[in-house]
């Protein structure tokens, strides 16, 4: 039987067999048993971290939401429950989550194993909202770790070679509404002199770029402050009329609401709606986070390539997201800035250019993300790589979680 795909067809699933529990008993049992395994939820990584030479474990069934704690503001879920699932909950408690990735239709557990974020100079990746993890081990016991403990913060962003994520508990706040605001045509040389007023101008700022011209495409504002007029005039951009896909030949519909109408964070600060097929389809993805003092020197590098960049592009997006101390967080101890590549579904010819970005982007350390697109081996990146080679083996032994991908990471 074919493990079958990813979610955008890149990739074909070479594991053996497909376990797919409905209990962490079930998960423990076939941990226990099982050669080598891997957790595989809504499939929106673009290698084969989550493939496994054996035994793929699907985390489907595992769905439920355990419990809300309205007192505490926290969230106890299982290891299969998505972003979209808690945008349909939380609200009705008057919760919270602090921030959404782009796609509201990937899993939690997923999403912080690969140090997955959003956007907002003071909004961490989605992994800080982690105070709780349960996981299976290697030899199929249960274990948990809290906020605070000793192994907590190389457990989060796990990159799954710790074990089987079937429980997390994140801290919440009050719900909260957003209005988004989109500026076309913001001046490259704008964005060069005024980086840091721009990404303070809102909640959460992202910036769309096809690397072509002299100018980025779009700037998407979210904003909790409701109030605050919006000029027509952003640093050089309009403001846009008409509801935008960050894709501009592309029809907006699956996007989430703007044109300064507020709403609920759950409706808001991912930029594509539940209902609708994510972003745009069919594409591949790369993404490369750097510390954010050295913004303007790197994506001065880039334009060095952006013709090479523009041929195969889609779209590439640049945000920043807060610094933290998750071990294998991209943003570890660094307030960062991400850029991110949509690329066209030309496989060979993004690989082939993927090497030159990299080296580009070299003198700034940037990290890939974990999930998407890369070549280079990132651990030397790490300050605490060691550490967390040392955490998998204690925690798996025998190798049960290792696979392709970790194989090119030093030491693993």
């Amino acid at each position: 039987m074919s493990a079958g795909k990813n979610w955008a067809g890149n990739y074909e699933f070479q594991a053996k067999s497909i376990a797919v529990p409905h209990t962490v008993a079930d998960v423990q049992a076939v941990v226990h048993a099982a050669e080598c395994v891997k957790a595989r939820g809504t499939r929106h990584s673009f290698n084969d971290i989550a493939d496994s030479p054996a035994t793929i474990l699907s985390t489907e069934n595992l769905n439920q939401i355990r419990s809300i704690d309205s007192e505490a503001k926290t969230v106890t879920i299982d290891g299969g429950v998505t972003y979209g699932q808690l945008c349909s909950i939380l609200p009705d408690q008057g919760l919270a989550l602090p921030n959404l990735a782009s796609l509201p239709h990937i899993s939690v557990a997923g999403a912080v194993a690969t140090g997955t974020h959003g956007s907002g100079e003071k909004n961490g990746n989605l992994g800080t909202s982690v105070i709780g993890i349960e996981l299976v081990t290697g030899d199929g016991s249960l274990v948990t770790l809290q906020r605070g403990e000793s192994d907590f913060e190389g457990a989060v962003a796990s990159i799954g070679a710790l074990g089987i994520v079937t429980g997390l508990t994140l801290q919440l706040e009050d719900s909260f509404n957003i209005r988004q605001d989109i500026y076309l045509n913001l001046p490259v040389e704008s964005l060069f002199d005024h980086f840091d007023a721009i990404q303070d101008a809102a909640y959460s700022v992202s910036l769309f770029t096809d690397w072509q011209g002299d100018a980025i495409n779009q700037v998407w504002l979210k904003s909790r402050d409701l109030d605050s007029a919006r000029l027509d005039v952003f640093f050089g951009a309009t403001k846009a009329t008409r509801k935008m896909h960050p894709i501009a030949e592309v029809a907006p519909e699956n996007c989430t609401d703007q044109l300064g109408v507020p709403g609920l964070w759950s409706e808001r600060l991912a930029h594509f709606k539940l209902e609708f097929t994510p972003s745009h389809g069919e594409e591949l993805q790369s993404e490369y986070i750097f510390p954010r003092a050295q913004v303007v020197p790197a994506l001065h590098a880039l334009r060095q390539i952006q013709d090479e960049i523009a041929e195969l592009l889609l779209i590439s997006e640049i945000r920043t997201i807060a610094g933290d101390n998750l071990w294998l967080s991209p943003n570890y101890q660094q307030d960062s800035v991400a850029v991110h590549f949509t690329w066209q579904p030309r496989q060979a010819e993004v690989m082939a250019l993927l090497p030159k970005i990299e080296s580009a982007l070299s003198p700034f350390s940037a990290r890939p993300h974990w999930g998407k697109l890369f070549v280079s081996d990132p651990s030397s990146l790490y300050p605490r790589w060691n550490d967390f080679v040392a955490l998998a083996k204690r925690m798996d032994p025998a190798g049960k979680f290792q696979n392709r991908f970790t194989s090119r990471l030093a030491g693993l």
